[in-house]
């Protein structure tokens, strides 16, 4: 089993750690959803790596590991789950994906080492994702919220 990855919105980090104490830990994003979180599982796709190459693509840049910055406000002990505040500029980088990039993004998207796993997965297979991560972040920015990422071994 890998580690988990859920990512929601929150107004602030107050509110997200409040969902910390909530939902005794996590996870977020659960099956029919929760009132008033609006929260995806991503499994296994991590922030500053394989989220952080999307985030790349879509600003036409490397990926570098200061690409996404993140910050860890709550943590559930030395073996988690944790909870990260993703940066504001992430947050609209996503948000700003179109459906008309969409195709070309899951396509290469589809071919990094992360995901990939020895062959390039087929180009449309990452679309779903995309457009579940983009429109996450399209609704937090609308909002005013921020996005956090919550993962669990």
């Amino acid at each position: 089993m890998g580690v988990l990855y859920d990512y929601f919105r929150a107004a602030d980090d107050a509110a997200a750690i409040g969902l910390m104490a909530e939902l005794d830990g996590g996870p977020v994003a659960v099956s029919g959803g929760r009132p008033g979180v609006d929260a995806i599982d991503l499994k296994g796709i991590e922030p500053a790596v394989t989220l952080g190459k999307l985030v790349g693509f879509v600003r036409g840049l490397a990926w570098s590991t200061d690409l996404i910055e993140q910050r860890l406000i709550w943590s559930g002990g030395d073996e988690g789950p944790w909870l990260m505040v993703l940066d504001d500029a992430t947050r609209d980088t996503l948000a700003s994906i179109t459906a008309a990039q969409s195709p070309e993004l899951s396509a290469r998207w589809g071919q990094i080492e992360e995901l990939a796993w020895g062959e390039p997965l087929p180009p449309d297979e990452l679309l779903p994702v995309i457009e579940e991560i983009s429109a996450l972040a399209r609704r937090a920015q609308a909002a005013g919220n921020h996005l956090y990422c919550w993962c669990c071994l």
